[in-house]
């Protein structure tokens, strides 16, 4: 059995990392192909995690279209699957990447395996490209990692065979923990000591990222003005780390540069976010991985979008649907700001960090590794 796993993003990277881990550690081979649809954020996740892509296809131009990108993965992919009889392509949740890559297999004849999958808002703008990413992936694979549940019920609905699915909880949980052992054993960087020198963790800090597209415009100066209100709050510090894109960094700079309180970094590398999530009091973020990852810290999110395909964590009371609404962002967070407590422990919806363990064994049992 010959397998192939590509990603080419940074949370691609991440959530795929402990796959690649366990599969080392058991013996199992396989080869590694990145599109590099992210470049340098991808490549320090590679390094932490001691991933050597065999493939690397460093795809990455400014300002290319989605089109554009998803003909160039086509077309490059297609080699490597000429070069190289593969039998099974692993690829992960909602990325163009994991969409072009599984259709390349699908057109070679390989088999697809997909993890995350099974995450739907049945709203194909919402978030965008995402959401039909992730569809048409479910479609064309023949494995299903669902993480959740309710995520298999989603592919059950569609007609998915249930022999196909497995329930494994997800691999970001299990990329957090071996990063969390790692700063617990003295792992530090230039990012952790910059951040530290900066930021007063003596004050409730509250973290904020976005990025998704479905927010460019007035959804970022609403989510700007309501973080204004919040750095006015007593005893409160801001840090966001802001996206590199032109239309996150403009408004962002533009509204909320110049405050004593509120800290505008670059983006930091995984372990330098993780180790700041675990000294963050409250977050707010548009991010998926966020969504999943901070229940296993115990720290609420505000989700800023009008929907999510990550439902399990709004039901356990783990995160917030606030969307882009400045009333809604300022009221919520002032809630939780006042009543978080380390002593209210959150129930994690999405594993407990052994779902690289768990794909691997379906694996075995349904196409003997």
């Amino acid at each position: 059995m010959s397998i192939l796993i590509c990603f080419g993003t940074r949370p691609e990277a991440i959530k795929m990392a402990p796959v690649c881990i366990k599969l080392k550690e058991q013996g199992i081979p396989f080869k590694l192909c990145v599109t590099a649809q992210h470049r340098e954020m991808l490549d320090q996740v590679l390094h932490f995690f001691e991933l050597q892509p065999d493939y690397d296809l460093n795809l990455m131009q400014p300002n290319q279209s989605l089109n554009q990108l998803s003909a160039r993965i086509l077309e490059n992919i297609d080699l490597v699957f000429k070069k190289e009889k593969f039998d099974l392509l692993l690829v992960h949740g909602d990325t163009t990447t994991s969409t072009i890559a599984a259709l390349a297999a699908f057109h070679n004849g390989v088999k697809v395996g997909h993890v995350e999958a099974g995450l739907r808002t049945y709203n194909k703008q919402a978030p965008y490209p995402e959401e039909l990413n992730r569809q048409l992936t479910g479609k064309i694979a023949d494995y299903h990692f669902a993480p959740t549940q309710k995520a298999k019920q989603n592919l059950l609905n569609e007609a998915i065979s249930d022999s196909t699915i497995a329930v494994t909880g997800n691999t970001v949980i299990d990329a957090l923990f071996i990063t969390l052992n790692k700063i617990k054993s003295g792992y530090k960087n230039k990012f952790i000591e910059s951040v530290s020198q900066k930021v007063d963790f003596d004050k409730k800090v509250v973290l904020v990222t976005g990025h998704r597209r479905e927010s460019f415009g007035d959804g970022f100066k609403n989510i700007c003005n309501a973080i204004l209100k919040i750095a006015a709050i007593d005893n409160v510090e801001i840090v966001y780390p802001v996206h590199l894109n032109p239309n996150v960094q403009k408004i962002v700079y533009q509204m909320l540069s110049n405050k004593p309180n509120i800290h505008l970094i670059n983006p930091l590398d995984y372990p330098a976010f993780v180790w700041l999530m675990s000294k963050s009091t409250l977050i707010i973020s548009d991010s998926g991985g966020i969504q999943e990852e901070a229940p296993s810290l115990n720290i609420p999110v505000l989700v800023t979008r009008d929907v999510t395909e990550r439902e399990e964590g709004v039901k356990n009371g783990c995160s917030y649907l606030v969307g882009t609404n400045v009333d809604t962002i300022i009221h919520r967070a002032k809630t939780l700001l006042k009543t978080t407590s380390t002593t209210n422990q959150l129930k994690n919806p999405y594993g407990e960090g052994n779902a690289a363990n768990k794909i691997i064994h379906f694996l075995s049992k349904s196409i003997n590794l």
